[in-house]
């Protein structure tokens, strides 16, 4: 994994921050081999409450993640009770990694 401990934890944090304690978070895609260099941050954030609004909880994430990891490409997937199934899903949760 591609992530220094100060980041997963920064990523933790935002976790719970937004979608509370149950928050669960992936980290998917390159960053989850060592052997590559460079690429986005791609994360799946689960969580078992329904989002009302889910615009402004990508917003949300998002920004707390600029403000704690710098400025760089991150990709988002959100998952909540109301999230219906979907390859990309099934894959992040497959492939990834729990922080």
């Amino acid at each position: 994994m591609r992530l220094s401990p100060e980041q997963v934890l920064a990523i933790k944090q935002t976790a719970t921050t937004v979608l509370g304690d149950d928050a669960r978070v992936f980290l998917f895609g390159s960053r989850v081999d060592d052997t590559k260099k460079g690429g986005d941050i791609d994360l799946l954030f689960e969580t078992e409450h329904p989002i009302q609004n889910r615009a402004t909880t990508m917003g949300e994430l998002y920004v707390s993640l600029i403000r704690k990891l710098g400025d760089r490409k991150i990709d988002i997937l959100l998952k909540d009770t109301a999230t219906p199934a979907a390859p990309v899903l099934t894959i992040a949760r497959q492939t990834g990694i729990q922080l």
